[in-house]
């Protein structure tokens, strides 16, 4: 298992400024995001849990699971969250040619209407960032500040939950997963983290329209 760091230090977040870590503000919001959806049965108990606290999100969207799913992909537009392009097949793109990384992203962009993106495991060259700004100028690079760690399955629902709650502050990107991968975490860690943070007095929106 990879090493992961729960929140992104800042001297990363500043070694890479044209990628979005965070949302600069005082006021109490948090941006949750889920990636590598829509999953059928997993994305609805997302959109469940969100619109008990009328809260929003941002859903980075694999192109392929868009293809297998486009009712779910829908549902998650008339719910009033945004997308995001996820990839087409959830490539790597530290092991992906870059004329192939562009192609991976171009065909998820047919599919997902949206200036913004996440590379999956947030393993994308700078080279390939200026590649993909060439094509799509308005095209945003979101990274994240804190990492829940759903996709552990050496970890608990619970730690993650906790994790995020520790490391989280006003204007955090938080990720979480609407994947089978995440499953047992995430049915367990996303009502506690919406449950606190909505005591603490925060709102959850999805990343702006920059």
């Amino acid at each position: 298992m990879r090493d992961y760091r729960i929140r992104i230090p800042r001297w990363l977040q500043w070694l890479y400024p044209s990628r979005i870590w965070r949302i600069p503000t005082q006021e109490k919001i948090l941006y949750l995001t889920f990636d590598d959806g829509p999953h059928p049965e997993i994305t609805p108990f997302v959109l469940e849990q969100l619109d008990l606290y009328g809260a929003k999100a941002h859903f980075f969207c694999i192109g392929a699971n868009v293809d297998r799913f486009p009712e779910m992909y829908q549902r998650i537009l008339e719910k009033g969250h945004r997308v995001g392009n996820h990839t087409q097949q959830h490539v790597n793109g530290w092991e992906t040619p870059d004329d192939e990384y562009l192609r991976e992203v171009t065909e998820a962009q047919k599919r997902i209407a949206s200036n913004w993106f996440r590379p999956p495991y947030g393993r994308v060259r700078s080279r390939q960032v200026r590649l993909l700004k060439k094509q799509f100028p308005q095209l945003r690079i979101a990274m994240w500040e804190v990492l829940s760690l759903d996709f552990d399955q050496t970890k608990s629902g619970e730690w993650c939950a906790e994790q995020v709650i520790k490391n989280a502050r006003p204007g955090s990107i938080v990720v979480l997963h609407d994947s089978a991968k995440a499953w047992d975490r995430l049915q367990i860690c996303l009502p506690l983290i919406l449950k606190k943070f909505n005591e603490l007095g925060y709102r959850f929106e999805a990343l702006p329209r920059l």
